[in-house]
């Protein structure tokens, strides 16, 4: 089974049955949607200062003792104050490293006790070695820059939605942009309902972040879809395989490069997460790196699983596409008819196409005067049940 799933990922040739099963599909990626819709409605997110407004302090992160530990600031602002800050982490890194404290908007007697208490006990220093309270500053900051920066958001987010929909229906067919959108909806949710699940902090970063991973959602789509779309030209005037199967085809063939296309993308995504956030600490790189690396991921998930079997099931409403498959299957059904009576019949017959090449070079020679061959319409009678065999008898 192992051999086997490696093989088909490797030649492509259409033996995992992706479009097949997409019912199992549809169920997972529907249990998701409604995790994540239920995390954004009845948990929300934990909106930074850029959006709520208050009041940021930030300071040196070294002291001469040594690097300041985030902890101890936090602990000291609930000392002075009273309350908690909603987020403390610390910003750059080496000598430049500062450590930013964000909480609800203080009182100038507020703002000036927690600058004294973090002095007295923290002694920040700054790279030249100087120390003292000017060190530790602090800014006000309104929500309406925040809530101007999401409306900004999202009247790009409407824009991009709306020229990416005139593209796709250009480029490829209407059935396709639809397909494609409701992947980009998706992913869009997926990444927001993560976001809200972890508690991350939203920040300004996480909106361009957030912004950032529709390209590369569309872009694997895109991919895909053109594979279908070679795959499928001409469909309706032949017989050999359904548009479920040419889609599923087209899927096989592009799952090795959207596999790797896709690891090689998260990985300086994931050294922002490990080295970054694990290893050295600034806080800021999580909110660009979180939302990017599950955006990514989702965006190669759903163009496969999910965009493509959309497509399919919106294709074969179409009553041209539903009498092609039946044709298909009328076909297969003829083709494995006359098999099943060749075999009672002991002989050795080929599939349909060998048959009609034969037919064809038999007639031929007829025509031409060559060397009198069999009848064709003998060769015909292996075609029909109750026809005489004229094939050779199987040792």
């Amino acid at each position: 089974m192992k051999r086997h799933l490696l093989e088909g990922l490797y030649t492509g040739n259409g033996a995992l049955d992706i479009i097949g099963k997409r019912k199992r599909g549809y169920i997972i990626f529907s249990v998701l949607f409604l995790a994540c819709i239920a995390s954004i409605v009845f948990r929300g997110f934990n909106l930074g200062i850029d959006f709520e407004g208050g009041t940021r302090v930030q300071f040196p992160a070294t002291s001469a003792a040594g690097p300041i530990d985030t902890q101890r600031a936090e602990d000291i602002f609930t000392e002075a104050l009273g309350k908690e800050p909603a987020s403390v982490q610390t910003v750059g890194a080496g000598d430049t490293a500062t450590i930013q404290i964000r909480s609800e908007a203080l009182t100038p007697d507020q703002v000036s006790k927690l600058k004294g208490a973090l002095f007295e006990q923290l002694k920040p220093v700054a790279p030249n070695g100087t120390s003292s309270e000017a060190l530790i500053s602090d800014s006000a900051v309104s929500g309406s820059w925040g809530g101007e920066i999401s409306s900004k958001a999202l009247w790009a987010l409407l824009v991009f939605l709306a020229l990416v929909s005139v593209f796709l229906a250009l480029y490829f067919e209407k059935w396709m942009a639809v397909a494609a959108l409701v992947g980009l909806f998706h992913d869009l949710i997926v990444t927001a309902g993560v976001y809200s699940m972890v508690g991350f902090e939203v920040t300004p970063a996480t909106v361009i972040g957030l912004l950032t991973i529709l390209g590369f959602s569309l872009y694997d789509t895109v991919v895909v879809f053109d594979k279908v779309k070679e795959n499928t030209r001409g469909l309706l005037g032949l017989t050999r395989r359904t548009y479920g199967e040419a889609a599923n085809l087209a899927v096989n063939q592009t799952l090795m490069r959207s596999i790797n296309t896709s690891l090689i993308a998260l990985l300086p995504v994931t050294g922002l997460l490990v080295i970054g956030v694990g290893l050295l600490g600034v806080g800021t790189l999580a909110d660009l790196a979180l939302v990017q690396a599950t955006g990514m991921l989702a965006g190669v998930v759903s163009s496969i699983f999910l965009c493509t079997p959309v497509l399919v099931d919106l294709k074969m409403m179409d009553p041209k596409y539903k009498l092609q498959a039946q044709r298909v299957a009328q076909r297969r059904a003829n083709i494995e008819r006359r098999h099943s009576a060749a075999a009672a019949d002991d002989v050795d017959l080929s599939d349909d196409d060998a048959i009609d090449a034969e037919v064809r070079k038999e007639r031929a020679m007829v025509v031409a005067g060559g060397v009198p061959a069999r009848n064709p319409k003998a060769v015909d009678q292996r075609r029909k049940p109750g026809g005489k065999p004229q094939g050779k008898k199987r040792k």
